[in-house]
């Protein structure tokens, strides 16, 4: 596919007084008068500039640029850099064509392995994120990082409260498992919460996270893509957004998600939305953003080797149990100390053979050495039966 249709050059005022040879920009390859090699690239920067899902989002399409300008002047992490920015994607005729445009983009980055770190616009965008998947044909897990779960049934409230329906909707259905991190009690209807857990599905809230922020690493490693909404980062760290609150993730936090999301080997796409330039303060919401990026990508330049269960780098731990199951097997990686644990699957459901292994923690199999199902185990395989 012939990626440069889709998209607009980056303009120079982004970048003309940058002269640091050891910044970000200075290591990365950007579209300017000519379209950069994005195939053999390990991430694609990916801009969004529609504006169309509320009233509240107008000047959000100069978001991308915004956060291209602190982005590129943070200094270059470690790795050897093979990142492109491919620019601003063109907005479509109607809302739903900027959507499939997404889609198409990210579909084409993913059939080469490549990354697509997107940023800009409103929430409702990760619909075309999410379907980008759907040619691969496997089940895949999504995590949502939002002070708010956007599970209204219809968009009355805007396409940006109703996006996460509509992924849950989708057909055909791969969605295996969807974890919300950072939402807030007094913004969602409870029984909004309820419908979650009835699919077994992961709810975070803002307490727990704050709590013990390294509890929520095994549910990140379980994503294949993330989503992150910046009203889930509080107003004094992020005015940038209409609906930022005074509670939420500080921005060091926010950078914390990112790191875990770059060190996810099975993560393969990254969107952050809803930063409003217009709403920001002195660019501090632009400046988070952009270290957060810069997280991700120092976090994907450190990933390590991590599926081969069987190989010398895993120590194994059965637990036997009283009842049914009689045992659960955990695996411990002897390096980063990285926990997993085996969830049976009815044989002739073969589909679920890439998640039947689910990220866990210690405390999981300190649960189960107590006798006790772990809570992630009895939510898998619910789902996987």
């Amino acid at each position: 596919m012939e990626l440069k249709i889709f998209f607009d050059v980056i303009d120079e005022m982004v970048y003309e007084t940058i002269t640091d040879p050891n910044s970000f920009y200075h290591h990365i390859r950007i579209h300017e008068t000519k379209f950069p090699d994005w195939k053999n690239a390990d991430i694609a920067i990916v801009g969004l500039t529609e504006d169309r899902s509320n009233i509240y989002s107008q000047g959000i399409d100069k978001a991308p640029d915004e956060i291209r300008k602190k982005l590129y002047r943070l200094k270059k992490g470690t790795g050897s850099y093979r990142i492109v920015d491919l620019g601003n994607i063109r907005n479509g005729i109607k809302i739903e064509d900027s959507y499939l445009r997404i889609k198409e983009v990210c579909e084409a980055l993913l059939q080469y392995n490549v990354i697509p770190l997107i940023i800009g616009s409103t929430h409702d965008m990760d619909y075309g994120q999410y379907m980008a998947y759907e040619q691969f044909e496997k089940l895949i897990s999504v995590v949502n990082v939002d002070a708010t779960l956007d599970l209204e049934s219809e968009p009355t409230l805007g396409l940006n409260k109703h996006h996460t329906h509509k992924i849950l909707m989708h057909e055909p259905n791969y969605l295996f498992n969807f974890a919300n991190l950072g939402y807030q009690s007094f913004l969602n209807d409870p029984e909004t919460l309820n419908i979650l857990e009835r699919l077994y599905f992961e709810n975070y809230r803002i307490g727990q996270i704050k709590d013990r922020i390294e509890e929520i690493e095994p549910v990140i490693r379980q994503g294949d893509m993330m989503s992150f909404d910046i009203t889930a980062i509080r107003i004094s760290d992020a005015p940038g957004n209409p609906n930022a609150t005074p509670f939420g993730l500080t921005g060091e936090e926010a950078c914390q998600i990112a790191w875990y999301a770059g060190m996810n080997n099975k993560l393969s796409s990254f969107g952050v939305y809803e930063y409003n330039p217009t709403e920001d303060f002195k660019g501090a919401t632009a400046s988070v953003i952009a270290t957060m990026l810069w997280y991700f990508v120092e976090g994907f330049y450190n990933r390590k080797p991590d599926f081969d269960f069987q190989g010398d780098d895993y120590a194994k731990y059965i637990v036997t149990m009283k009842h049914n199951p009689h045992r659960i097997v955990f695996y411990k990686h002897k390096l980063t100390e990285k926990w997993w644990m085996e969830v049976p699957f009815p044989i002739e459901k073969s589909k679920y053979a890439r998640v039947s292994i689910v990220p866990c923690g210690y405390s999981d199999y300190e649960t189960a050495t107590k006798g006790e199902l772990p809570l992630r185990w009895v939510s898998t395989h619910a789902k996987l039966i």
